[in-house]
């Protein structure tokens, strides 16, 4: 059943809240959220935006409004985005400052006009706080409109959709993503942040959330606190990021025995681009 959270507004606007979008490439995403977010409820009091490889996308959010605070984290390996290493660095910059509540948002996300405000209404100690995520369709000539995303698409589906005012208790850590998460500090420093063993595509948000499961964190559904996916050509299995998500799924299997992201794993195989070696358990590419 869904939870109503209830949150005093004055103890809610004490609390300070960072939103920390990590990036590469995609400027004109990165300006539709900074976009957003100035249109929010409760803007937040600090932007950290995470560059990887990517000067120039800090140099543009720190002009924008709300001011970005950049932060650059290297790129060991070209072409293998350190997604999780700059999820960490970003956390921290904004626990420096102060935060007590830490909100993540992918670049391609736009943050609904109550999200962040319910995110900081609704986070308390001991959870993951997910928002719903709606993909968004191709967008028209003109572009998006800030006031037209709710009614464009509806959230998506695999996940639960909880009436704005409730929560959900999640009972599924790999239904977790970072595409939209909240936490507070004190949880944050729980659960140690992302395991930056991982780079490229695939597998740290569910390692992360069986982190977070050792912790004793859970995962909440939290309705009121949407965010928009702004459309981007993908590639469904995401056939480019096979060797990634290989060697990230072999990773998460030594730390956790399983095997992550198995919908594409097994579609690989379909498509003669990886299989399962009876000899070693390892799923390797053919």
């Amino acid at each position: 059943m869904g939870r109503r959270v209830a949150a005093g507004a004055s103890a809610a606007g004490a609390r300070r809240v960072a939103v920390i979008t990590p990036v590469s490439g995609r400027h004109a995403h990165l300006a539709f959220q900074q976009a957003g977010l100035a249109r929010g409820t409760r803007r937040p009091d600090h932007y950290v935006v995470v560059t990887m490889a990517d000067a120039a996308a800090g140099q543009l959010a720190a002009r924008g409004d709300p001011p970005a605070d950049p932060v650059s984290v290297p790129v060991p390996r070209p072409g293998r985005l350190p997604l999780a290493a700059a999820r960490n660095a970003g956390a921290r910059r904004a626990l420096a400052a102060g935060a007590d509540v830490l909100v993540f948002l992918d670049v391609d996300c736009v943050p609904g006009t109550a999200a962040v405000e319910r995110y900081v209404q609704a986070s308390h100690d001991g959870a993951l706080w997910c928002g719903t995520v709606t993909y968004l369709p191709p967008p028209p000539p003109a572009g998006y409109r800030l006031a037209d995303l709710p009614a464009t698409a509806a959230p998506h589906p695999a996940r639960p959709d909880p009436a704005p005012g409730e929560s959900v208790p999640g009972t599924d850590p790999d239904l977790f993503w970072s595409l939209s998460f909240a936490v507070t500090a004190a949880t944050w420093r729980r659960i140690g942040g992302f395991c930056e063993l991982y780079s490229g595509y695939g597998g740290e948000d569910t390692d992360f959330a069986r982190l977070a499961r050792r912790a004793g964190v859970g995962i909440r559904w939290l309705g009121g606190a949407p965010a928009y996916h702004q459309h981007h050509p993908v590639e469904d299995p995401p056939v480019r990021h096979l060797h990634d998500i290989l060697r990230n799924g072999a990773l998460f299997h030594s730390r956790w025995g399983s095997w992550p992201m198995g919908g594409w794993l097994q579609a690989f195989e379909r498509l003669g681009l990886a299989g399962l070696d009876p000899v070693t358990g390892q799923w390797v590419a053919m």
